[in-house]
């Protein structure tokens, strides 16, 4: 199967030199080589045909077919040892503790920016900052209750923090289909190998939504959907089936006396808590914008008066803009007076005169990103953009600064992929899970998102990337 496989000198997931894999995979390693190239695209071919049969798809927004599609899944599961996984899970809680605060912070005294630690204006010019959330105080005191933090491994095996996503990160439905497509396909090579379970993520959701539902004997709990033509459509039914809870829309659900309601045949029956996979912007139009028709009327006060639970909380994407992404590291000292266990990328704002210079004039060799952009949309891959592309985004840069980051290119780890043209290496990120209920839980490993175009960087799935099951072993 890896007879042509190359290591081109980025970090690999599986090799440590040509045909010499980790140690920790060794028996993984003789398994695989039991199995044929063409039993192996026969497993492949049924592990797809079992996505399409079970409808797990995802819709790019403005593709020009506009028909849902799978992403593309590869079977050769990335795996880490005990080892390398405690220091992210360690360092993740480090990170979402010191978000939370600092959260809590810019809705209440501000301390942060009195201090100059944050710049004032930077979080006042974000348009995820909702001043209609100043002074809300969330169910026991927690605003971020799904996180999924994208990360990367570097060229000397180190892992660091590409971006935070806290409003309504998506993919955790592939973590648990990929799973059991790879028990499937390779049953005695996941029972020898002492793989840590991923199962009971719906189970841990919903004792987080338990854990800040409005009434605590035995709530009432929906997850909130935009409807069909979202993009994650599938992953919101998907997780409402696992939980046992019902997926509703902004349609189905009506707010009398400060309290919400979810329509049935019997009547009105009240909604203790929602999982919220609808944006700020569209959650109430009474509060934000009016012309939401996806949204719940008056929402947003049976929150403010406790008869509801919300995940995550209204407000949170504040820390999802990239430039607030530049100041975690003294976020984290500020309030936890620790240093950082997961480093960021380096990264250059723009919005300061003397980065923006070094930007403009390093266009070719940055990474630059808009500051409110998900999904690969909005970025320059500079060092494989054309010259008409830099200029391009150097004129977007003069125009609005503030709008725009720019990070260094790592070169991403690789793993082994299959493709048309046998095994062969592909970058990858691993996007972790954090739940933040009665305590913060993750689940050990993650989706791990594979850039499937030979040298990209890019692994979004609207961009054409695929996925991978993520093995944490036990020892």
């Amino acid at each position: 199967m890896f007879a042509d496989y190359a290591i081109k000198g980025m970090w690999d997931e599986f090799f440590k030199s040509p045909g010499i894999p980790h140690e920790h995979l060794g028996q993984i390693w003789k398994d695989l080589q039991r199995v044929s190239n063409q039993e192996y695209t026969r497993l492949h071919n049924e592990a797809v045909n079992t996505l399409v049969r079970s409808g797990i798809t995802f819709l790019v927004y403005g593709d020009e077919q506009g028909s849902e599609k799978i992403m593309p899944f590869d079977l050769i599961p990335r795996i880490l040892k005990a080892a390398e996984w405690a220091p992210i899970e360690k360092g993740l809680i480090q990170r979402i503790t010191a978000l939370n605060l600092f959260i809590d912070d810019l809705y209440h005294e501000q301390k942060i920016l009195r201090d100059n630690i944050v710049p004032r204006q930077l979080i006042l010019s974000s348009s995820t900052f909702r001043k209609e959330c100043i002074g809300l105080d969330p169910p026991k005191g927690i605003w971020i209750h799904v996180t999924g933090t994208d990360l990367i491994r570097d060229n000397r095996g180190n892992f660091l923090v590409l971006e935070d996503n806290l409003r309504c990160p998506s993919g955790v439905s592939y973590v648990l289909e990929n799973r059991d497509l790879v028990k499937r396909a390779f049953p005695t090579m996941f029972e020898h190998a002492g793989v840590l379970p991923v199962e009971n993520y719906p189970d841990l959701l919903f004792d987080t939504l338990e854990y800040i539902s409005a009434r605590a004997d035995r709530p009432r709990l929906a997850v909130l959907t935009p409807g069909v033509y979202n993009s994650a459509y599938f992953e919101h039914s998907f997780l409402a089936r696992k939980m046992g809870i019902e997926l509703v829309q902004g349609q189905d659900l009506v707010v009398e006396d400060d309290k919400v309601y979810v329509k049935t045949i019997s009547g009105l029956e009240q909604v203790d808590g929602l999982y919220r996979r609808i944006d700020d912007d569209f959650l109430d139009p009474l509060v934000f914008r009016p012309d939401s028709y996806i949204g719940v009327p008056g929402l947003m006060e049976a929150y403010k008066k406790g008869n509801i639970g919300l995940a995550n909380a209204p407000g949170t994407g504040i820390a999802d803009d990239k430039a607030v992404y530049a100041y975690v590291p003294e976020i984290i000292r500020y309030y936890l007076q620790q240093d950082p266990i997961l480093e960021n990328v380096p990264t250059y704002l723009c919005d300061r005169e003397s980065e923006r210079d070094f930007v403009l004039q390093n266009l070719d060799k940055l990474v630059v990103k808009a500051v409110n952009e998900s999904g690969g949309y909005g970025m320059l891959m500079g060092h494989q953009a054309t010259k008409e592309q830099r200029d391009a985004f150097a004129e977007k840069i003069k125009k609005n600064p503030r709008m725009y980051i720019a990070q260094s290119v790592v070169e991403l780890s690789q793993a082994p992929t299959y493709t048309p043209d046998g095994f062969q290496g592909r970058r990858v990120d691993l996007r972790p899970y954090v739940l933040y209920g009665k305590d913060i839980r993750i689940i050990p490993g993650g989706l791990t998102r594979v850039a499937l175009k030979p040298g990209s960087l890019v692994v979004n799935s609207s961009q054409g990337g695929g996925s991978k099951d993520t093995w944490v072993l036990s020892c």
